[in-house]
């Protein structure tokens, strides 16, 4: 079997080995649905899944895909720097991910922006439980520009260390700005 490489499974080989059945997630941009899909298949029946997106398109495909597969999870029309006031279970959240840039196959004029990025980053890190998992996959380039990267990536040099573990990989050897991937470990 041919291995995959692409940033969305390296992220997901991480969240595989983190997340647990009955554990609480969040993902913060579903999109068309693959993170909320795999964080309802992780946390099975005892645990929970929020998903959020700003686009009803992006919340009704990923209905469509949990559906398919008689999974539920509590999907929420709102920007993900609002999570906090849907979540009730602050400090217990497993796993948090996200896809910074723009709906695949979407309008490429609606994308995440760093400012709003950067709080929902904040307050991932506080509903985070220790040992929390927070992925991101930085899409840049293009259509999305290279602001938001960048503003992620100086943010995230600033988290304390002793509190902290960032992991910053990078496609060293691709073309036209590849994405890259984050994983963030609250210690």
């Amino acid at each position: 079997m041919k291995k995959n490489y692409q940033i969305t499974s390296w992220c997901h080989h991480f969240i595989r080995e983190h997340v647990e059945e009955g554990d609480i997630c969040i993902d913060a941009t579903a999109g068309n649905g693959n993170d909320t899909f795999l964080l309802c298949s992780l946390t099975g029946p005892s645990g929970k899944v929020y998903a959020f997106d700003i686009q009803h398109q992006a919340l009704e495909h990923t209905r469509q895909r949990l559906d398919a597969a008689h999974y539920t999870a509590e999907l929420i029309l709102d920007g993900h720097e609002h999570m906090a006031q849907y979540i009730k279970e602050a400090g217990n959240i497993s796993c948090i991910v996200f896809n910074f840039g723009y709906l695949p196959g979407g309008d490429h004029h609606l994308s995440t922006r760093p400012s709003t990025s950067i709080c929902a980053i904040q307050t991932s890190l506080e509903l985070l439980k220790k040992d929390g998992l927070l992925s991101m996959c930085i899409y840049s380039g293009g259509d999305s520009g290279f602001e938001e990267k960048t503003q992620i990536l100086e943010y995230l040099k600033t988290l304390n260390q002793k509190e902290y573990l960032v992991i910053v990989s990078e496609y060293y050897n691709r073309l036209n700005h590849p994405p890259i991937p984050v994983q963030v470990i609250k210690l």
